[in-house]
């Protein structure tokens, strides 16, 4: 087949990228989760991932064996969760972004933004109701905090939990939501009123079931990235949920940024399996592709210029992720460790997209390569849950102990 024709396909299955022996620092446990979470990218993500992003459709059919394989809310003990890690969760969001970013947001969303705030900070009437079913997937959840004038300044919230006797009263409205209009139920950050137990203007996170009356979903259309991801916006008018809706042992803006934190972790890990991605395709390309003199262009030094940076800069990220996955299971990882790691390996791996997609040429620009498709992704992942500059702005003030925002 020539690699000038559009319908070159790389014809090797992915065989992971390691230079420095980096699997010997993993346990068999960690290798076993990485291996388990990888064959099923191959089999059962990677034949259709083209097609779900051309039609701009989440792939809701592995939702099942996603659940069965103990993929949702892995690091939860009990509740029919998987018990894993931090270090094997974070190889599951490796192996799922490799595949696609939307649908590593999808795991990343249910995990640690639904399930880990109700493990959290729930009532135990709600945990054992609501985990076991996220957990398999009969249920699945989204997280309202993101509202359309307040994304990186979520201390602006405007959603409102006014009580009226046993129930409260939410209105507010969110925005840039994984999952919203195919949830069943929302974890919804709002500033409580007219509750003697709080004082006014307290930020709370209650469990809003999606069939309520008052409470409506709908789809963003027309994005250029994470289209085989949901993406909504949610509107809450007069929307009364019971007084046992709300999670007790959430408190402050403190509680959803605790969310957050473990999200981050989870992109930080899943940014490099875009990059391994990216990576492998161009490496297979350019050891195939021959041009001037019916050479590969992996002869030539510009193109191996970028293969060295693309392999320095992932194994780096691999042992940054490490550590702070290390630190995460001895109760000893800060937030701007999360945040450095997030930070860099999103950046990371988006200039690994690019370089990729110059040594492809013209076919990067196609989707017979994933170049392209991580490298539109990669742009939201750098923006979402912290933007670069707020992540840098962490960095700033955690070294110098002096906030520049």
């Amino acid at each position: 087949m020539s690699l000038c024709q559009r319908d070159s396909i790389m014809p090797f299955p992915f065989k992971g990228v390691d230079f420095i022996g980096f699997d010997r620092l993993l346990n068999d446990d960690e290798r076993l989760t990485r291996d388990t979470a990888r064959q099923f990218i191959e089999d059962n993500l990677i034949p259709i991932i083209e097609e779900c992003n051309r039609e701009g459709r989440f792939p809701r059919e592995l939702v099942p064996q996603m659940g069965q394989l103990g993929f949702f809310g892995a690091t939860i003990q009990g509740y029919g969760c998987a018990g894993m890690n931090n270090v094997e969760y974070g190889l599951v969001m490796q192996e799922f972004e490799r595949g696609d970013s939307g649908v590593r947001s999808f795991v990343s969303v249910q995990s640690a933004l639904v399930m880990y705030p109700i493990n959290a900070f729930g009532s135990d009437a709600q945990k054992d109701y609501w985990l076991p079913k996220l957990a398999t997937g009969e249920k699945l959840g989204c997280f309202g905090l993101t509202e359309p004038d307040f994304g990186s300044n979520p201390g602006g919230m405007r959603t409102r939990a006014q009580k009226s006797g046993d129930e409260y009263i939410l209105n507010g409205e969110k925005l840039w939501i994984t999952t919203g209009t195919i949830s069943d139920v929302a974890v919804v950050w709002a500033r409580v009123y007219g509750d003697p137990q709080h004082e006014d203007g307290r930020v709370r996170g209650f469990l809003v079931e999606t069939d309520r009356p008052g409470f409506t979903a709908y789809d963003i259309h027309g994005k250029w990235s994470l289209r085989a991801s949901v993406t909504s916006g949610l509107s809450l008018q007069d929307v009364r949920v019971p007084a046992s809706s709300l999670m007790p042992g959430s408190d402050g803006l403190k509680s959803p940024l605790m969310c957050l934190n473990q999200a981050r972790y989870g992109i930080a890990w899943g940014a490099i399996g875009a990059a391994m991605s990216c990576y492998d395709t161009a490496l297979q390309y350019s050891l195939m592709r021959k041009q001037f003199h019916d050479k590969p262009i992996a002869s030539h030094q510009l193109v191996q210029e970028k293969l060295a940076w693309m392999i320095s800069e992932i194994t780096k990220a691999q042992l940054l992720v490490l550590q702070v996955g290390r630190l995460k299971d001895e109760g000893k990882a800060e937030h701007q460790h999360i945040s450095m790691a997030k930070r860099n390996n999103v950046w990371m791996a988006l200039e690994c997209a690019r370089l990729s997609r110059d040594i492809l040429g013209a076919n990067g620009i196609t989707d017979d390569y994933p170049v392209m498709r991580h490298m539109m992704n990669l742009e939201s992942v750098k923006t979402y849950e912290g933007t670069h500059d707020i992540h840098t702005l962490i960095l700033g003030q955690s070294v110098t102990g002096i906030p520049a925002y």
